[in-house]
């Protein structure tokens, strides 16, 4: 027999002793200051942010929970702090094309100190030109200029009438023009005497006024010349009335950014527009005398950069639009973006309906993250920008083009054909780091061949640490690190030392500790909620205890449901006696983050065949993949020790009684195998164990998942039924490294009510389940008497004899009916 003893108590758990450390409460210990259990994953961020090539973006990749966000930022403060602080960006209207608004970078913090000074400007400019065209000086010129023209007109007519008095003609205006009437004795000669003067004397008459009236018509020809020329000197005098007067306000601003040529070259423009359109700022005044021409310049009709607000439109042009400004900012910026559509990342050019109508202009553009990030870091979780409408087209667009062009999606995809504004694209440079589980981040980096390109730099997060001393202590300061920054009670010793045993039973690993962060902080605030009911000011193992009670409560509803089914007889486990082919297997549920464990009863049954072993959750599509890939090592198993001279000669089937979900996984495959044996033997096996494990071909028990909840699973329904000492669990001897199970099976163990054995083959469980040696081959091959194996083999031959003879019988029938 081979000698495999139970687990002593030590075994089972991993207890964190608290007179190791050396504070009293968490108040005692400083927060972290660097960044625990996630080396790889920093280095990588590092490297990201110092790679100043095209196309590092970093993909931080883990579970969620891992503290990832946090992490970044952290990271990324620091960096950023080191960083220049970029410029601020700015929209300006474009003078030349008033649809594509420009761009301007200024300096940070002097965008928002433009914009203002802008505004002044434009309200200085519009007092100071009020007064420049009311003051004394202004209305002398123009009325010289007028007075230029109306003596001019003067002159000319007056000429024609003195040449008209040598001709005794008088000009006379009718509704038909101005004509030319004979004149008798200072008096206009009536048509009647007209026409009695004799006929050479009236032709004479007519030629002449027709030669006058030549001459009119020469003057008039020259009016409208002489009115364009009185309108260009009125233009020059308002020109040269404007520059004089706005000349000087807009070079003392031009010496405030005479550091900043974007800027100089922006008021440069500004001032030629308002000398070629100071007709703008006249817009609302009224004119000064009824009916009379207006004081300085005229309205112009064709007032641009129009916008929503009751203020002059023509001035809004003269605004600055800051998107961004970094005034107040130390160092590059950060941005996280939590709902990343299509315009949060791009930025937007919002309308506004206005008497039916939809109109915008350079102000009403929006910034998106990606301005706001622009010369800093943007962190994005992969699954919401996937969840949004053309967001990851946008945002991969940008990084490629390393520019943000503010389209609309209607044009970008000609749903419409309206003219729109087309702000000039602002040159980007930004780092982006996207957030996802390595689900995602393999899945995009599959299917998208452009995502290998932008995002070159993985940083993956682990979920877990060793535990050791060092690694204790600093949990310690990141435990007490969360409860000063939650403002939660101090925990003693007894409670931190219960959190980092809790840490390893939720990796199921005694030499590991959890840094699911998201997981450890709701334990803490809850132990600090039971510690509060308890009227406790510090918070203790107990209150510790009773948050994980508590929280398994809440949850457990289902599998106290199961467990009621099975002592109640509903669903059939055996806890005592033996059944030949009957066996206890374990499985796992997982709802949530809840896992059980439960005893599923298996059976096998054999007769004889051809070597298959019928999988019969598989033949109904109840059994996944793995658990088909476990029942057919089984076969090779039984090839492989038993047949290798003769084929196998029997058949099997398998079944998960009373199992009406799928079945899925390897780890029931030695239960099966055990079943199996015990079907072909004749021995009956222990109902009193329950076994986990999965097997290879040469009959090694590997280790599984869930080990701590199956055996608490198979516990509490043999507690339920009264422990007897004969029950147990076998389990891969590889999995006693995860074992942190529950304090009330530790102590069934130590008084000797329940055993866990650790096996490493199918040799070793078989005795111990049965009670009969499995027994070791000879030279020859054969096997002790009355050694399971021996009666395996016997029982396989018997039927291979059988299924010989099977065989000439058939044969000779067969030849027998072929003779009649």
């Amino acid at each position: 027999m081979m000698n495999v003893n139970a687990l002593e108590p030590e075994k089972l758990y991993r207890g964190c002793n608290p007179e190791q450390f050396s504070f009293e409460t968490t108040d005692d210990l400083e927060n972290v200051a660097e960044i625990i259990g996630q080396p790889r994953a920093v280095a990588a961020i590092q490297f990201g942010m110092e790679m100043e090539q095209e196309g590092y973006n970093v993909f931080a990749l883990g579970q969620p929970g891992t503290g990832k966000y946090a992490m970044i930022r952290e990271l990324l403060r620091r960096r950023a702090s080191e960083e220049d602080v970029p410029p601020d960006i700015c929209y300006v209207y474009n003078f030349d094309e008033g649809h594509k608004p420009a761009r301007l970078l200024a300096p940070s913090g002097r965008g928002k100190n433009l914009s203002r000074e802008m505004e002044t400007l434009v309200e200085e400019v519009r007092n100071a030109l009020r007064a420049a065209f009311e003051s004394e000086e202004y209305q002398n010129r123009r009325q010289s200029i007028t007075q230029e023209f109306q003596e001019k007109q003067q002159e000319a007519f007056e000429t024609l009438q003195k040449k008209g008095e040598e001709y005794n003609l008088s000009p006379l205006r009718t509704p038909q023009g101005l004509v030319f009437a004979p004149v008798k004795e200072g008096e206009v000669l009536p048509p009647d005497e007209f026409k009695k003067l004799p006929d050479e004397e009236r032709r004479e008459i007519e030629k002449r006024a027709e030669e006058l009236q030549q001459e009119a018509q020469k003057i008039f020809q020259k009016v409208p010349q002489w009115e364009r020329d009185l309108r260009e000197k009125r233009r020059e005098l308002n020109k040269e009335v404007t520059r004089f007067t706005v000349g000087p306000m807009i070079d003392e601003l031009k010496k405030k950014y005479d550091d900043v040529e974007p800027v100089q070259k922006y008021l440069e423009a500004v001032e030629k527009d308002i000398v070629e359109n100071v007709r703008n700022f006249f817009l609302q005044e009224k004119a000064r005398q009824e009916g009379g021409e207006q004081q300085g310049p005229a309205p112009s009709p064709q007032a641009t950069g129009a916008g929503p607000e009751a203020e002059n439109p023509a001035l809004r042009r003269y605004k600055v639009n800051v998107l961004v400004e970094h005034s107040k900012s130390e160092g590059a910026p950060v941005v996280f973006e939590e709902n990343p559509t299509y315009q949060n990342l791009v930025g937007r050019v919002e309308h506004l309906a206005h008497m039916g109508a939809l109109i915008t202009d350079f102000n009403m553009i929006r910034p998106g993250a990606l301005h706001q990030a622009n010369g800093g870091y943007l962190i994005v979780d992969l699954l919401k920008i996937l969840q949004q409408p053309f967001a990851w087209e946008g945002l991969k667009r940008a990084l490629k083009t390393r520019e943000i062009k503010i389209e609309s999606l209607g044009q970008m995809y000609s749903y419409i054909s309206t003219v729109s504004l087309e702000p000039e694209a602002v040159p980007l440079n930004v780092k982006v780091i996207l957030m996802g589980s390595p689900m995602f981040y393999y899945m995009v980096r599959h299917y998208d061949p452009e995502f290998a390109d932008l995002f070159k730099v993985a940083a993956d997060f682990d979920f877990r640490m060793d535990r050791n001393t060092e690694n204790e202590q600093d949990y310690v300061r990141l435990i007490a690190t969360i409860v000063h920054k939650e403002k939660l009670k101090p925990f003693d010793r007894s409670g931190v030392a219960r959190v980092i045993e809790h840490s390893s039973r939720m990796l199921e690993d005694k030499e590991k500790l959890s840094i699911l962060m998201r997981s450890v902080a709701d334990l803490l605030r809850e132990s600090d909620f039971w510690a509060g009911k308890n009227g406790d000011a510090v918070v203790n193992a107990r209150a510790v205890q009773k948050a994980i009670d508590a929280k398994f409560y809440r949850s457990d509803r289902i599998r106290e449901a199961m467990h009621e089914q099975i002592q109640r007889d509903i669903v059939l486990i055996d806890t005592e006696g033996e059944q030949v082919a009957q066996i206890n297997g374990l499985s796992v549920m997982q709802l949530g983050e809840f896992a059980f464990g439960k005893p599923n009863k298996i059976t096998a049954r054999v007769h004889l065949g051809k070597g298959n072993v019928v999988d019969i959750e598989r033949e109904v599509a109840m059994g996944g993949p793995i658990h088909s890939k476990g029942v057919l090592i089984l076969a090779g198993f039984l090839n492989g020790r038993y047949a290798v001279d003769r084929p196998l000669s029997l058949s099997a089937s398998l079944v998960f009684e009373q199992s009406y979900g799928g079945v899925e996984g390897d780890s029931a495959s030695s239960a099966e195998l055990y079943s199996l044996l015990s079907a072909i033997s004749e021995v009956p096996i222990k109902q009193s164990f329950a076994v986990t494990g999965s097997v290879n071909q040469h009959g090694r028990v590997q280790a599984i998942g869930g080990v701590n909840e199956k055996i608490e699973g198979f516990y509490d329904v043999c507690k339920a039924r009264g422990l007897t000492g004969e029950q147990g669990v076998l389990i891969p001897a590889s999995n006693v490294a995860h074992l942190m199970l529950r304090h009330d099976i530790i102590d069934a163990v130590k008084e000797g009510r329940f055993s866990i054995f650790p096996v490493e083959t199918i040799d070793q469980g078989i005795e111990i389940l049965t009670g009969v040696e499995a027994g070791e081959p000879d030279e020859a091959g054969r096997y002790p008497e009355g050694a399971i194996n021996a009666k395996v083999l016997a029982r396989l031959e018997e039927m291979a004899e059988k299924r010989i003879e099977f065989g000439r019988k058939m044969q000779m029938e067969a030849e027998k009916k072929e003779d009649e």
